[in-house]
């Protein structure tokens, strides 16, 4: 079953057609991802600035395609954008929408002003252009952006564990090690470790994502620049700076940055530690809240919603759970990342577009995750001080401090004594 056409007037042409009919009538679109959409308008209008400049295309119609590709990068046009994101071709019928649209739009534009000039998709648009380097341009743009969210969404958590520190943290709990208990911590040291934890993560994604500023635009055709002329590439980088406000470089070998994804597999593994910090300590909070009764019961999750159908009174620690949940498909979504990164060949990997569908929902899933973290659960947690403070009476710290000076046998002794009279008493 094949994706239908929007309703009313197409600006894409024959190639897009034709994806239509071959791409399945599910799954996520070019027009639900937006930034991605933009990114390829700048790439689109910086093209045409620099081959305007270099006298590749002529002014009229280099205006015209950058107005066009305004308008797209504006959220206009969404409707004729159907494709989905994944398909086959390393992206090419995702390149010719937007060529065939930038040209109608453009050729309309131009009617409008009274210039009877045609537009065409490849010979115009696509002057000193492949999919080969604006298809990864174009992506790297869009995660770059995409990405921020979840950076913002990680540093909101990470505060939030920093403001719990400073509201509760002169508590002091038992720590465990295997599950057993070790030597006392306070609630603060607990939460400042949370904090610290997320905001690492966070930062190894920014430079992750920060790779993404080399972009291939103007490589063409498997590396060789081939199409186009002298200067171009430098050129249209620098118009892509400012139309996109990145601060965007020519990518240092043009062979490796068509031929190789590592850089986007790099990006998906910092995701997934990120969303496995931030499992960890969901389940740590999850296990600290079991029972209550039978249970450690030390802290308090909000009760948000009932946690049974035949239990009544019982609540579930879902939004932990929702983190956990998240955090799978994040690793989900880097499976495939690095199975497409390892999929290239030869002096392409045309796997691209379906790096970007899992990048966009990975990205998607952790910064949920995160912020529905912060506002469900972290903002209202509270720590049990009874709880805390009868289970601390089983801290070892006094025996750690006996080792020092009666020797490690004598307080493995007197442990082993308190433990039996411990259990005869109760």
């Amino acid at each position: 079953m094949s994706i239908t056409a929007p309703a009313g007037a197409a600006l894409f042409g024959e190639q897009t057609r034709k994806a239509l009919a071959h791409l399945p009538a599910h799954g996520r679109r070019l027009a639900d991802v937006p930034a991605f959409l933009t990114a390829y308008a700048q790439v689109k209008a910086a093209a045409a600035r620099a081959n305007a400049e270099l006298g590749a295309l002529d002014r009229v119609r280099a205006d015209a395609i950058a107005h066009a590709a305004d308008e797209v990068g504006a959220g206009h046009h969404g409707a004729q954008f159907p494709l989905t994101l994944v398909q086959g071709g390393g992206g090419t019928s995702t390149n010719m929408n937007v060529n065939e649209v930038l040209a109608a739009r453009a050729e309309q534009l131009l009617r409008e002003s009274g210039e009877p000039l045609s537009v065409h998709p490849n010979d115009h648009v696509n002057r000193s252009q492949s999919t080969n380097d604006t298809y990864p341009t174009a992506m790297a743009l869009a995660l770059t952006e995409l990405a921020e969210p979840v950076t913002t969404a990680l540093s909101c958590l990470a505060d939030a564990f920093d403001g719990l520190a400073a509201d509760q943290g002169a508590l002091v709990r038992l720590g465990r090690t295997c599950l057993r208990n070790a030597v006392v911590l306070t609630v603060a040291q607990t939460h400042h470790g949370h904090a610290h934890a997320i905001r690492r993560t966070r930062d190894a994604l920014d430079q992750a994502v920060a790779a993404l500023s080399e972009v291939p635009l103007g490589a063409t055709a498997v590396g060789t620049g081939i199409g186009s002329p002298a200067g171009y590439a430098e050129l249209a980088v620098r118009h892509l700076a400012e139309l996109s406000g990145r601060a965007v470089i020519p990518a240092e070998d043009y062979f490796d940055a068509l031929a190789h994804l590592d850089a986007y597999a790099a990006v998906a593994a910092a995701l997934v530690r990120a969303s496995g910090v931030l499992g960890k300590i969901a389940r740590d909070l999850r296990l600290l809240s079991s029972g209550p009764v039978g249970g450690l019961g030390e802290v308090r999750l909000p009760e948000l919603q009932a946690g049974s159908s035949i239990m009544p009174g019982k609540v579930n620690p879902v939004v932990p759970e929702l983190v956990l949940q998240l955090g799978f498909r994040v690793r989900g979504a880097a499976a495939t990342v690095d199975a497409a990164a390892d999929a290239g060949e030869l002096e392409l990997n045309v796997m691209e577009p379906v790096v970007l569908d899992a990048l966009v929902r990975a990205f998607e899933d952790l910064a949920a995750a995160a912020t529905i973290f912060r506002e469900k659960c972290v903002a209202r947690l509270q720590w049990n001080e009874e709880a805390v403070a009868r289970n601390a009476t089983g801290a070892l710290d006094e025996y750690v401090a006996l080792a020092t000076t009666a020797g490690y046998r004598n307080a493995v002794g007197a442990a082993a004594s308190a433990s039996a009279s411990a259990g005869e008493s109760s």
